[in-house]
């Protein structure tokens, strides 16, 4: 397992962090519990979490591990969310100074800790100026509550200012952006990657393998089951990750990451995510899992090393599509110039 910097922060963290969303809800307790033991045994040392997750049991869950290993639990750096509702009242959701001192103050006690490494915005809240919700990260990190913070979910636009405004302010900026970003979903490389490049942003894309797309599990004309890693209801299948007149696209990026797998001699997951880890920008990948066994063949891509010959042919067929404007050729004549002149 190796070991990156936490965007701009002097914090290291394993290139693969286990994400905990199945926890309490597709896995239970001791099989959430053996996951944590497996992960942490490979090397890894990052947990992503959040308040939402099965209604706050997932934190519950990982809680008492961290408080049953102790020795583990030092080495662990620790990772939740607040944004979405908790409660049915109007300040049970958002980002505003209200509900996240609620939210901190309950992660904090499901969690079994005085102190959480990395607090992550959920999403983007419209109707909370982005002001108050920094000044109270910075609250946070000044009463020793949390060490950095980062945001998910978040267009590039919002990120930007969400830096901007921290700098401006004088408050501690974000560290890390939270995506969705896998082969089958690349448009955050239009304007939020290089956004987060500008920024020092590490990425820490979610759902890395497509809901499963990726792993090899569905077969042409067959209906998926099962829900996936955004929840959605099973019949809704591939129109999560591509619509329906992309299907085809869809099937070309499945057929050309089974062709890389045969030729590395590993699984299709591994492929999904050594691409994912050798994308700029990207800081940890998150990898969620049912069982022992997911978990090994996920973390197992942390050893593969893609030719370059592979590279080449994930990136020009998942390329992701644009029309000709803002981001086609014409366009990019306008945003880049030659260093000599001229066209």
């Amino acid at each position: 397992m190796e070991y990156r910097r936490l965007g701009d922060s002097g914090a290291i963290v394993s290139q693969l962090a286990l994400g905990a969303m199945t926890f309490g809800d597709e896995a239970d307790e001791q099989t959430s519990r053996q996951l944590m033991s497996d992960f942490v045994a490979a090397g890894g040392n990052f947990i992503d979490t959040a308040d939402v997750y099965s209604n706050g049991l997932s934190e519950e869950i990982v809680g008492r591990w961290l408080a049953d290993h102790p020795a583990d639990a030092d080495k662990v750096v620790l990772t939740t969310k607040a944004r979405f509702p908790m409660g049915d009242g109007p300040n049970d959701l958002g980002l505003s100074r209200v509900h996240l001192r609620k939210a901190l103050e309950a992660s904090l006690k499901r969690l079994k800790v005085e102190f959480i490494d990395l607090y992550q915005m959920h999403a983007w809240d419209a109707l909370t100026p982005i002001d108050e919700t920094l000044r109270f990260l910075d609250d946070a990190i000044s009463a020793g509550k949390i060490g950095h913070y980062g945001v998910s979910n978040f267009l590039g636009w919002q990120l930007t200012k969400a830096v901007h405004v921290a700098r401006a302010r004088g408050f501690s900026a974000p560290v890390t952006l939270q995506p969705q970003y896998n082969l089958l979903v690349r448009g955050i490389e239009f304007e939020i990657v290089p956004a987060a490049l500008d920024a020092g942003i590490g990425l820490l894309p979610w759902s890395p393998l497509g809901g499963g797309w990726l792993s090899g599990k569905y077969q042409r004309d067959e209906t998926p089951r099962g829900e996936s890693r955004l929840g959605e209801q099973p019949d809704r299948g591939m129109e999560a990750y591509a619509p329906r007149n992309a299907e085809q696209r869809t099937w070309a990026i499945l057929d050309a990451v089974q062709k890389v797998a045969e030729r590395q001699d590993c699984s299709m997951a591994q492929v999904a995510l050594a691409w994912l880890l050798a994308q700029p920008a990207v800081t940890s990948v998150l990898v969620g899992a049912r069982n022992s066994k997911q978990l090994a063949d996920n973390l197992a891509a942390a050893d593969l090393e893609l030719s370059l010959e592979n590279l080449k042919l994930l990136n020009e067929i998942s390329a992701p599509a644009h029309g000709v404007y803002p981001y086609g050729s014409q366009a990019d004549q306008q945003r880049h110039r030659k260093i000599g002149g001229g066209f």
